[in-house]
């Protein structure tokens, strides 16, 4: 989360939202990537689905207690010219010899909150740390759903450099909740990964080769559609708030051609792959020793709910 503003203009709260992904869909994130964890992890995670679930966003609300947390959220990369993942070095000694701390922590250190998170994971898996697995856990598929965020790897990261501010809401949080019900979510099991540094920047680096097309389609769609249409009012609790309409949610959503659905996919896999490789490289302890209270009944019946239609591609939607 880089900002959040809040305007009142004539009774009406207008909230812009600058968290990677919006809070909705960073705790879909984190409980879909349980479901693709082999046996050895699932009981231990399936126990904990819901700490992992509303801790997705914890990481975020350090930002208020921790001044130096808002960096692990983005990586600026074009601040390094036209081919940064070239020029910047991966291991941060040679990354700050070459640019400076200081440089680094001022336009973004997520590949390498990223890297250190997985290791603290291994460490904890190692140590048979309850708290620590699932507070790490947590942050780590934070971190990693950041960098599957276009906006989170540009300086230009909610349009303010173009003329398109609020464009981080609307592809992050507006788009996800409008439409992300109807996505393909059966990325199938995790990964191992062997390189955690490397991994990171080529999420990074991904990411980033698609920030012209969100920043691009959102000013070509602006051209053509109705300005009077643009933004409705919608009720949130007590307050109205000020959001981008369905309709112009719906055009822009079908002009970036599956782009939200693709990085939504991409996260879950990627959160449960390093989820799963920091317990390969722990030596795979037992977690089901780990199980402080098994599920009910009822619970397994309802997750084994949630993972058949999570294998069927769908995702259970909770009235």
């Amino acid at each position: 989360m880089k900002r959040l503003v809040a305007l009142v203009l004539s009774g009406i709260v207008v909230l812009t939202l600058c968290s990677s992904w919006g809070f909705f869909a960073h705790y879909r994130i984190n409980r879909l990537a349980v479901f693709t964890l082999p046996k050895g992890m699932a009981g231990f995670y399936r126990a904990n689905i819901n700490f992992i679930t509303e801790h997705a966003i914890s990481a975020d609300k350090k930002r208020y207690v921790d001044s130096t947390e808002a960096p692990h959220h983005f990586f600026d990369a074009d601040h390094y010219g036209k081919q940064p993942f070239r020029d910047m070095p991966q291991h941060w000694v040679d990354a700050a010899a070459k640019y400076s701390s200081d440089t680094l922590n001022k336009y973004g250190t997520v590949p390498w909150a990223i890297t250190s998170n997985y290791y603290w994971l291994v460490k904890a898996f190692k140590a048979h740390d309850t708290t620590s697995i699932l507070i790490t856990s947590a942050n780590l598929a934070h971190y990693l759903s950041d960098a599957h965020t276009p906006l989170h790897l540009t300086q230009n990261y909610d349009g303010q450099l173009t003329n398109q501010q609020g464009i981080h809401a609307l592809w992050e949080s507006r788009l996800p909740e409008l439409f992300s019900n109807s996505y393909n979510y059966n990325v199938g099991k995790a990964k191992y990964i062997s390189n955690p540094l490397a991994e990171a920047f080529k999420i990074c680096r991904s990411s980033f080769k698609s920030v012209d097309t969100v920043i691009r389609v959102e000013r070509m769609l602006n051209k053509t559609f109705p300005a009077v249409n643009k933004y409705a009012v919608e009720q949130r609790g007590n307050r109205k708030v000020k959001v981008y309409s369905v309709a112009y949610s719906r055009a822009y959503h079908k002009l970036l051609r599956g782009m939200v659905q693709r990085q939504m996919r991409a996260s879950i896999l990627s959160v449960g792959s390093f989820w799963f490789s920091a317990w390969v490289d722990a030596g795979q302890p037992d977690l089901d020793k780990l199980i402080a209270k098994p599920l009910s009944i009822e619970e397994k019946q309802q997750l084994n709910k949630e993972e058949a239609l999570y294998k069927a591609g769908k995702v259970l939607v909770l009235k």
